[in-house]
């Protein structure tokens, strides 16, 4: 048996997503959280053996969430299933730890096939994503700047993007406020960028936030 977890902030996509996945025999939802925070807590029960993980929510997001819990539980199979395209997030999550990439656009049945590959310890790579991991390899097209951050130089952004202040998101991700800000300084350097609205406008043209 296959123990979910499930980790969106919207309760019906949760609902969904649990009477699905109860109809298979191998498959039980074991848990659900709305956020980020929540999502750890679950994963510290011990009982999930994969995450089903959004990445737009509030208080607390998936790509925090996926840092926290990759540092925590490192051979924990994450599944990215959210609302925003592969281009997006596929490739810089897959690289920060995450083991699929799914739209939910996707066929149910492939949620799935996705959730028992990667909880037989595979990653479960899409077409789509695919073609993006090949034209990474191949270096055909130009890469987006924000692919080149770090796990934590991308928290630091989307938090800055979101108007976020230092501060608080020195206090929140348990950081001290000269690092957040040398994070912060790393990012606009990287990115070529000079303010936080710069970050935001950023952040919004390759829709990393909505």
């Amino acid at each position: 048996m296959i123990r979910i977890g499930i980790v969106d902030d919207h309760a019906i996509v949760r609902t969904g997503l649990r009477q699905y996945l109860s109809d298979h025999v191998d498959l039980c939802v074991a848990g659900e959280a709305a956020n980020g925070r929540e999502a750890l807590d679950l994963v510290r029960g011990g009982e999930i053996d994969v995450l089903l993980l959004d990445i737009s929510m509030p208080d607390q997001g998936g790509v925090d969430a996926l840092a926290s819990i990759k540092a925590r539980f490192p051979e924990l199979p994450v599944l990215i299933l959210t609302g925003f395209p592969e281009a997006h997030y596929a490739t810089t999550l897959l690289s920060q730890g995450a083991s699929g990439y799914l739209n939910k656009e996707s066929d149910p049945e492939e949620i799935v096939k996705a959730v028992r590959t990667v909880a037989a310890g595979r990653r479960y790579i899409t077409p789509a994503v695919a073609e993006l991991l090949a034209d990474g390899l191949a270096g055909s097209g130009e890469r987006p700047p924000h692919e080149s951050l770090s796990r934590r130089e991308l928290q630091v952004f989307l938090r800055l993007a979101k108007g976020e202040t230092v501060g608080h998101i020195a206090e929140s991700m348990f950081l001290s406020v000269k690092t957040v800000s040398t994070y912060r300084s790393r990012v606009l350097e990287k990115l070529k960028l000079q303010t936080n609205s710069d970050l935001t406008y950023y952040a919004m043209r390759h829709g990393l936030i909505q």
